[in-house]
């Protein structure tokens, strides 16, 4: 999602944002210089202003201190249990059946050998990999989800991002569909949408094809539906997106942070009109996580995104992670356009219940950003925020029927 072209070798840490946000390439292309009037002093001051305050109120919310040990440890919660492999299950056949909207497969690009996609094994290895040891890293589920990571975590991240690029990732091994089809029957999902991300490089830049692949070999599309993404610096994406829509994608991954692209320019003014005309989703990373490289910052600040939401009434934008660490600029883009959808994954319990109270729950949509997290992550926190009787149809709306309303 560039828009000027020029072209940048990835850094390491440049690579690691990619995974951040679930994907990966050593190649990247820059659509604009950013200036004065699109970053500046006062946003870059912001970000460290909420990771302090997030570091503050944390477990000072409504829902009180939230901390578990791993992702087994949220068997404390009265929804799960550990099954006889000590892995989380849930439990409460009342819960809704969800649907998960952000999900991912493991990644092979580059010079790192291909995945074999269909092949099981004993355990994920979540990016976060929160049960890969005993007892497991503290969880906390009132802070933004990758406020988690510890440095030595963080490091081990950086090294499965490198390999899957060049060697091959033990971690993205693990990543697959009948892992991630274990998971989701452990925690009743009865659907998700796979997100692939076109990502410019030159070697291996086919995960809608691979994945599609892969899905049909399983015989799985009835559960799992794969997405499709385009790079706007490509002088084809149109007439990528009209491909890949006619294959079946009907949600589109567009990642200004690691496509490097600002979501106004006037170079994807083409992109969202295609979109629009052909009744499918654009589905945006939005706003910065804080664990990207700062290069990259510029483009997810919340204002430049409005430009596109307000253009396309008719197009539907999936806001992923609600703005992450800027979720307070994207709510309120959210509350003012109603062709704006706000994926919940990665926020705190207590911006979960804001948006609840701002939205009404409406537009809200479940998602894991599986293999990043673990499914259990993100469902215990639309548990806990609608678990009064009063909430249940919210429940219900939150974890399938806005979705259901959304690809219909």
């Amino acid at each position: 999602m560039p828009q000027t072209p020029i072209t940048q070798t990835i850094s390491r840490r440049q690579l690691l944002s990619m995974l951040a946000t679930s994907s990966a390439a050593l190649t990247l292309t820059a659509c604009d210089n950013p200036s004065n009037q699109r970053y500046n002093q006062a946003d870059i001051d912001l970000l460290q202003q909420q990771r302090d305050a997030e570091a503050l109120q944390a477990g000072k919310g409504p829902y009180g201190v939230r901390r578990y040990q791993g992702y087994r440890g949220l068997a404390k919660l009265p929804w799960f249990e550990l099954d006889e492999n000590d892995h989380l299950v849930c439990v409460d056949d009342s819960i809704p059946m969800g649907i998960d909207i952000h999900c991912h497969l493991g990644m092979s690009v580059l010079f790192s050998p291909r995945i074999d996609l269909n092949q099981s094994s004993p355990r994920v290895k979540h990016l976060l990999d929160c049960d890969g040891s005993t007892p497991g890293c503290s969880l906390d589920l009132d802070v933004y989800a990758n406020g988690n990571f510890s440095l030595e975590m963080e490091r081990e991240l950086q090294k499965q991002v490198r390999n899957q690029a060049l060697f091959g990732s033990d971690f993205a091994a693990t990543q697959t569909i009948p892992n991630l089809l274990r998971e989701m029957d452990a925690m009743r999902i009865e659907q998700a949408v796979l997100l692939p991300i076109k990502l410019g490089v030159w070697i291996g830049d086919d995960l809608n094809t691979q994945w599609t692949g892969a899905v049909d070999r399983a015989a799985v599309g009835s559960r799992l539906q794969v997405g499709g993404s385009v790079h706007p610096e490509s002088d084809n994406a149109v007439a990528q997106l009209r491909e890949q829509a006619a294959g079946g994608a009907n949600v589109f991954k567009l990642h200004p942070t690691v496509q490097r692209f600002y979501p106004d320019h006037p170079k994807v003014m083409s992109v969202y009109e295609a979109a629009q005309e052909l009744g499918v989703a654009i589905f945006f990373h939005g706003g910065r996580a804080g664990i990207e490289p700062e290069s990259s910052h510029p483009f997810a600040m919340p204002r430049h995104y409005e430009a596109a939401i307000a253009n396309f009434p008719k197009l539907p934008f999936i806001i992923g992670h609600a703005g992450a660490r800027d979720f307070d600029a994207m709510l309120k883009l959210a509350v003012s356009y109603e062709n704006t959808w706000l994926g919940i994954h990665g926020q705190s319990l207590t911006n979960l219940e804001t948006m609840i109270r701002r939205t009404g729950g409406e537009r809200m949509l479940f998602g894991s950003d599986w293999p990043f997290y673990h499914i259990g992550m993100s469902l215990a926190k639309v548990l806990i925020a609608t678990n009064q009787p009063a909430r249940r149809g919210l429940r219900n709306a939150i974890l399938r029927s806005n979705a259901q309303t959304l690809l219909e």
